[in-house]
């Protein structure tokens, strides 16, 4: 295989990321880390797993940023959690420096790449990674919407027991408590989900969404989500590979959609081999549109800690 698939963090994110990639057997994937030996052993592990799960997909970790030259897709995992005693302000600031480094090297080694945020904050560090980059801003986006709507999905599943995959939703704003659930856009098997589940309950499901990733890191203690948060990133990843022209709602720039410019925050989108190809500007409410403005208010205060 001559594409290329390269995953920046080889903790739990990337692994899975570098092994549903593998799966997936559409490119090699190099997994790169700044701990020493670790991504290059779980690419080998995930190599000698290609026998078994019938993928010839190379897949091999490095320390060397280098190794990932020629990349056609860069997906950003690497950061920081935020720890007890960590200000907001302090792990905006170490996760900026990661994405600085990190984004110079893509920059030098994977100039023609399309990038994939998934570190946190998301939409802030998608913003910073296209600062450092300089890559066109439609070559740049974040994971956020993809991995929210699929919680949305879930839940509405085991709400209904019903198939998930017959659920289509959409999740705007971003990525963490701010986001917008909008349920008149989510349906099951084409039918508005405002016609299945009664307000009360289904107000309760959108807010179960919202706090989807504190709720399994309440659960693990020493971790946080990381198989889904993966799948998204890959399923983004196929968007772009394939040229799907898939509507999928992820952080992108905005230039005045929604009354909102200057920053990354979650919209659908379509994805396709040119990134970011077109950004659709849905009819809100007006509650609807105030959450969105405020999520990008709160987002452009926290980008002036970060110095822009």
């Amino acid at each position: 295989m001559n594409k290329k698939i390269a995953v920046i963090g080889a903790g739990h994110v990337g692994a899975s990321c570098a092994m549903y990639l593998a799966e997936a057997n559409f490119a090699d994937v190099v997994m790169v880390d700044v701990l020493e030996g670790m991504p290059m052993g779980k690419g080998l592990d995930l190599s000698q797993a290609g026998p078994v799960r019938g993928y010839n997909a190379k897949v091999y970790g490095s320390n060397d940023f280098k190794d990932m030259k020629g990349a056609d897709i860069v997906i950003m995992t690497a950061g920081l959690a935020r720890k007890p005693g960590m200000s907001r302000e302090d792990l905006l600031n170490k996760n900026a420096a990661i994405i600085a480094a990190c984004g110079k090297s893509i920059k030098k080694y994977c100039p023609k790449s399309t990038v994939i945020v998934v570190s946190n904050p998301l939409d802030l560090m998608t913003f910073h990674m296209q600062n450092v980059t300089g890559f066109p801003k439609n070559r740049v986006l974040g994971q956020a919407g993809v991995l929210d709507s699929t919680r949305f999905r879930t839940f509405i599943s085991m709400e209904l027991d019903v198939a998930m995959t017959d659920i289509q939703a959409m999740v705007l704003g971003g990525h963490g408590d701010t986001m917008v659930p909008l349920t008149r856009y989510t349906t099951v098997a084409g039918i508005p989900v405002g016609e299945l589940i009664e307000k009360k309950r289904l107000k309760e499901i959108c807010q179960r969404t919202a706090v989807g990733g504190g709720e399994i890191v309440k659960l693990l203690k020493t971790g946080s989500a990381y198989y889904a948060p993966a799948a998204a990133s890959v399923d983004m990843c196929k968007a772009i590979f394939f040229d799907q022209k898939k509507l999928l709602p992820a952080s992108a720039y905005l230039t005045g959609q929604y009354g909102i410019k200057d920053i990354y925050i979650g919209v659908p989108v379509i994805l396709g081999a040119n990134g970011v190809e077109k950004i659709f500007e849905l009819k809100l409410s007006k509650g609807e549109l105030k959450s969105l403005q405020g999520s990008a208010a709160t987002y452009k205060e926290h980008l002036k800690i970060m110095g822009y």
